[in-house]
């Protein structure tokens, strides 16, 4: 057997008679394998990440009959850095994940292979939760970016606003895990599109309003089971378009608009009929037209001024201008 190995030596040393020095070439280095993280970063292929990942799946196996042996899991660890190899591109680690699972599966160990599914199941769960309490944390320590720059019209240093936005952190997370399509939450994460409030999405609401307020004060409206009458005055109406408000922002998120000169058409005061039965206005603190049964002798008497405040006539002035469509002083 020695002697024909020596032949044999010879053989291959004079087919590798290509010297790599003289070529320049000795110090050049073969590409490295490298996997694609979640996070997009290349890191170098590990054939040993792959084998002890197995490993720990195989020790949770309890009848030792059902275990993977030594050389199987190495066999599975090498025949995937094989297909690696010839991918020709990085493969990601969801796909270096697969195809462990396949491979336990072809060894007929179902039991191990249900193990390692599991388990890696929990540890991207886990991954998933750990990002969410880095979130939180953010929001408490008051330097997550995403949550200070989502709406502008929330102060995140405001104890109540944290509070909400705690919240918010576990919606989202529902709304993405749960929810939305994956190719939509892909697009967000990737700064496609934005999908806005996604804090607010699992709940049964709406976002923002154009709230009808000139229907609501001219033929009334109804809040919270109450029916609420046409307003006859200024200050009456003024009332009723914030209770509308309140009501429409405890059963929606975002913003609402109104339209401040639907509050003008109630700046006038009516006064009583006279005793022919004409009826005159007036406002607040003017005299009526003389003649007529506008006051109570039709002699131009004035209208008593509004006993809470002397500022409404000037709050009646700013609703009339709006009303005619005139500008409006601060």
């Amino acid at each position: 057997e020695a002697a024909g190995t020596a032949p044999r030596k010879k053989q291959e040393e004079g087919e590798n008679m290509y010297d790599e020095e003289l070529d320049g070439n000795s110090h050049v280095e073969e590409p490295t394998m490298c996997v694609m993280k979640r996070s997009g970063e290349r890191v170098p292929f590990d054939v040993d990440k792959i084998a002890n990942a197995i490993m720990k799946a195989n020790r949770e196996e309890g009848i030792m009959s059902e275990r993977l042996t030594a050389d199987q899991i190495r066999e599975i660890a090498e025949g995937i850095r094989k297909d690696a190899e010839n991918a020709g591109r990085d493969l990601s680690v969801e796909e270096i994940q697969d195809k462990v699972e396949d491979a336990l599966m072809g060894t007929g160990k179902t039991k191990v292979a249900r193990l390692y599914i599991t388990y890696r199941y929990k540890h991207n769960e886990m991954r998933k939760m750990s990002d969410i309490d880095q979130k939180i944390v953010g929001v408490v320590e008051r330097d997550n970016e995403e949550v200070k720059q989502e709406n502008s019209n929330k102060n995140p240093t405001v104890l109540s606003v944290q509070r909400d936005y705690m919240a918010g952190e576990w919606s989202r997370y529902y709304t993405n895990r749960y929810l939305l399509p994956e190719d939509i939450v892909r697009a967000h994460q990737e700064g496609i599109i934005h999908f806005h409030d996604a804090d607010y999405f699992a709940q049964h609401m709406h976002n923002c309003d154009l709230v009808n307020l000139e229907d609501m004060l001219q033929n009334g409206t109804c809040i919270s089971g109450t029916h609420i009458d046409t307003p006859h005055s200024f200050n009456t109406a003024c009332t009723v378009a914030s209770q509308i408000v309140a009501q429409v922002a405890s059963s929606q998120y975002g913003g609402q608009t109104i339209t401040m000169s639907h509050l003008a058409p109630q700046n006038p005061c009516e006064t009583g009929a006279g005793a022919g039965g004409d009826r005159r206005t007036a406002r607040r603190g003017q005299a009526f037209p003389p003649g007529g049964g506008g006051g109570p002798q039709g002699s131009g008497e004035r209208v008593p001024d509004d006993p809470v405040s002397a500022d409404h006539a000037a709050v009646d002035q700013r609703a009339g201008s709006l009303r005619h469509g005139l500008p409006v002083s601060a």
